[in-house]
């Protein structure tokens, strides 16, 4: 689990750095809700749910792709495969309980994008700010959702054992 959420966390970094110049709407701490009974998300997407419901809840907003096993990519969300074997996320950074926008991050605290995982895990920064990365997973089959997960990663807590490039 550890390896899988290191290279989603790679993933998401290397892809916001190609993700330059498009302003998205940044989700909420309780969009990463699930109903426990039945794995529904707070904006009504469900398992068995196609395209056009999952689009018309998220397309506002970043989503990652990864095709058939491949690298996470950020792709325009009318060139999603979805009949693929697909996996799609939904990631957003929270500093001190609130959902982070990068450009803005980066030059509020003078660092370049490629340096923002390495300062969000710096042992100095967490001293002083709580940092967790969260992400809804939505994995996908013959055009249809299969399987939605909310996870995420508390650096202050799990983020022990991850070094920043």
């Amino acid at each position: 689990m550890k390896k899988i959420t290191v290279c989603l966390i790679l993933s998401f970094s290397l892809a916001l750095l190609s993700a330059c110049g498009k302003e998205k709407p940044l989700l909420t701490a309780t969009d990463y809700d699930l109903d426990a009974e039945t794995a529904q998300t707070i904006r009504g997407v469900k398992i068995g749910d196609g395209a056009d419901v999952f689009l018309s809840a998220y397309k506002d907003y970043d989503i990652l792709s990864s095709v058939d096993g491949g690298d996470y990519q950020f792709l325009p969300a009318e060139e999603i495969p979805f009949d693929a074997t697909l996996t799609t996320i939904l990631p957003s950074f929270f500093v001190d309980g609130t959902a982070v926008e990068i450009d803005s991050f980066c030059e509020d605290n003078g660092i370049k994008k490629d340096t923002i995982l390495s300062f969000l895990t710096d042992e100095a920064y967490l001293e002083h700010h709580a940092v967790v990365y969260q992400y809804l997973v939505f994995d996908w089959e013959n055009g249809a959702i299969k399987d939605i997960r909310s996870e995420s990663m508390d650096y202050n807590k799990d983020g022990s054992y991850y070094t920043a490039n």
